[in-house]
């Protein structure tokens, strides 16, 4: 392949071979997996590239956007684009763009598979009798409601949310969402019930699913306060981005009662330093949270054709920003 092709750069998380990455640029662009753990490790190596691929190990914030001379892309590779300054790449020129159709069915299942572990306390029962903890009974997650009837509450209702509520439904729980920026009737197309504000949703909802992207409007909009909002025995789960819930407050919402459980796919450090509150709670027997908590690694989007789905998609983006096509997805 000839070095004068326009150059591609994966930041993180993808250090393989490469090949579905290849196949769609071939003959359009080079593509090297630069494999940084850190923002400072992409000095010296981006200057001259003509387009990025980058994932959520990574952030693309003034001093790298700063360094590009020639770029014309940067692509998220997934939903949420909170880690790169698209504000400030619009001012330089540069396009950024995310994936949002890559794993739509994947994160709702998970959600869904959070929702219901914590909900039909299977995951508490697993934990208690792997501990040696009660009665080999019902009675270690006693009492339990009965899911159909139930309230589940979707926190932005964007393509992911849509999954999850059509999931929900399924099961005959009564589905309610809060999204201010959807536009009126999408409630009557899916037979689903809208509030007005996220203490009305918050108030009333057995489940509380979070779907919406990382924004300032929406940093720690779930904090203690609206912990404290919801239910006795409630469920929580987030599988959107980590930065929407304030990790520090879910250990306290558990020890109370408030919470009957947690399941965090996505935190607001990953991973959790050891001394962290969540993480200190999660790993101590003695801690009520401990049984109670789901946490897993960022993999909510994770599906060998989720995952191909992803790469080839953020490939596909490169290829048209390089032939000069018209871009998908932009979203500064």
């Amino acid at each position: 392949m000839s070095d004068s092709l326009p150059q591609v750069v994966i930041t993180d998380f993808i250090r393989d071979d490469l090949e579905p990455e290849r196949k769609v640029l071939d003959g359009t662009a080079r593509v090297t997996a630069l494999g940084a753990r850190s923002e400072a490790e992409l000095a010296g190596r981006i200057e001259q590239v003509d387009a990025i691929i980058v994932y959520h190990e990574m952030t693309i914030t003034r001093p790298t956007l700063e360094r590009l001379q020639r770029c014309k892309l940067i692509v998220r590779g997934g939903v949420g684009f909170d880690n790169v300054d698209a504000v400030l790449a619009r001012q330089r020129g540069i396009a950024v763009a995310n994936v949002p159709d890559y794993g739509s069915e994947e994160v709702a299942d998970t959600a869904l598979a959070m929702a219901l572990s914590l909900a039909r306390g299977t995951h508490l029962m697993n934990s208690r009798l792997r501990a040696g903890e009660g009665p080999w009974s019902h009675e270690l997650v006693a009492p339990l409601p009965r899911l159909r009837g139930s309230v589940f509450g979707v926190v932005g209702l964007g393509r992911i949310g849509t999954a999850a509520a059509l999931r929900a439904k399924a099961l005959g729980m009564e589905v309610v969402f809060y999204d201010p920026y959807k536009p009126d009737g999408y409630d009557k197309a899916l037979g689903i019930r809208r509030v007005e504000t996220l203490g009305e949703l918050l108030a009333q909802s057995l489940i509380v699913s979070i779907h919406c992207p990382a924004t300032d409007e929406t940093r720690h909009m779930i904090d203690a306060a609206a912990l404290a909002a919801m239910p006795r025995g409630s469920y929580l789960v987030n599988t959107a981005r980590g930065a929407i819930v304030d990790n520090r407050a879910v250990p306290d919402a558990i020890a109370s009662g408030r919470l009957a459980g947690a399941g965090l796919d996505v935190l607001e450090i990953e991973p959790l330093p050891d001394d962290h509150p969540l993480a200190v709670a999660w790993r101590d027997p003695s801690h009520p949270a401990h049984h109670r908590l789901i946490v897993n690694p960022h993999a909510a989007f994770y599906s060998v054709a989720g995952l191909l789905d992803m790469r080839t998609k953020t490939a596909e983006a490169c290829r048209r920003a390089m032939s000069g096509a018209p871009l998908r997805n932009v979203v500064n």
